[in-house]
């Protein structure tokens, strides 16, 4: 059993940090960091770098609302402070284990306001399921209007596909593979230790409780209004840092929607942060654009880099205010205050 425990803390810790610090070494292989101090301090606007802060600040905390709202239909009422700090502190410990944070929040809430932790998890597939079918819509949406903004930088440069993809060295190519095979591997390992969960069935039961809340949802609109807010703010916490370098300033709202998107889709693959994956699509996607190499090295470095202290902060936040928060007995007693 002991081993058994090492090999799944070895496949949650040790393969992720892994995997993203590969990508990352053969992305800056030969790079001169002595260079990002330049780039950060003579350089860089941090005007709108701070300008972006509270757009990542506000769509955890529009996510932590909304969260208390699926919550609800189940029989569950959780504080705002606390349901708000359990995603800033969910966010922050996904840096050390991928993918933790969706236990680490169900737990605060069970800690703290006796939330039923199977309710609670099962809120959140309904909320990942949804969250994940905008992401796929607004993709899809994005790159079909893309599609003649790629056309014409085809024609204008003179570049064809096959030249594009000739850009890609076998590292590259191998770096997308593997990004898939894990994404795949990932998936299949959380249905297997899913299925291996639901044999308990009040765990089931309260999973699938979790999972239908939205259908007795009394306010189904505002549902869709917070989570359309919450993308609208990543986004915006996003493409705010384009205005921050004078190679990305000028490259408009679509390229900052393709990176965005692509983006969000590189983090599936369980590395902290997404580190590695990010960095590799979004950088790609730039060059595309008519970024040079070494410029969209800086931005993806700097950009998440920087976003990603926002995080460890947050989270610090969260936890301290945790410490100053006293247990609810009795939480499902209650009713929303």
């Amino acid at each position: 059993m002991e081993l058994k425990n090492l090999t799944n803390n070895f496949a949650k810790v040790v393969l992720p940090l892994t995997l993203g610090g590969a990508i990352l070494y053969w992305m800056y292989r030969g790079f001169d960091f002595k260079s990002v101090r330049n780039v950060l301090f003579n350089e860089m606007d941090w005007t709108w770098m701070l300008l972006s802060f509270p757009f990542g600040i506000l769509a955890q905390i529009i996510r932590g609302w909304r969260w208390r709202l699926t919550l609800n239909p189940v029989g569950e009422y959780p504080r705002l402070s606390v349901s708000i700090n359990s995603i800033f502190l969910s966010y922050a410990s996904s840096l050390v284990v991928p993918r933790i944070g969706e236990f680490t929040r169900c737990g605060i809430l069970k800690r703290y306001d006796d939330v039923s932790f199977p309710k609670s998890l099962g809120t959140v597939v309904t909320e990942r399921a949804i969250d994940s079918l905008l992401v796929m819509v607004v993709a899809g949406i994005t790159l079909l209007l893309q599609f003649r903004v790629f056309g014409i930088f085809f024609d204008e440069t003179g570049t064809s596909i096959d030249s594009l993809f000739s850009r890609f060295s076998p590292a590259g190519y191998a770096v997308t593979a593997l990004c898939g095979a894990v994404a795949l591997g990932f998936f299949a390992f959380l249905l297997k230790r899913l299925s291996i969960y639901n044999k308990v069935k009040t765990t089931l039961s309260g999973i699938w409780q979790g999972v239908m809340s939205l259908r007795r949802m009394d306010n189904v609109p505002l549902f869709v209004l917070m989570t359309i807010g919450i993308w609208a703010c990543y986004f915006l916490h996003y493409y705010l840092a384009f205005f921050c370098f004078g190679f990305t300033e000028n490259l408009g709202m679509a390229c900052g929607m393709v990176t965005f998107v692509v983006g969000s889709i590189a983090v599936l693959v369980p590395t902290p942060n997404g580190a590695g994956p990010w960095h590799f699509a979004v950088k790609t996607m730039l060059i595309l654009y008519g970024v040079a190499d070494e410029k969209a090295l800086y931005f993806v470095l700097i950009v998440h880099s920087v976003q990603t202290m926002l995080v460890v902060l947050l989270g610090i936040w969260a936890w301290v205010g945790l410490m100053f928060t006293g247990r609810r007995v009795a939480a499902r007693d209650m009713t929303v205050s």
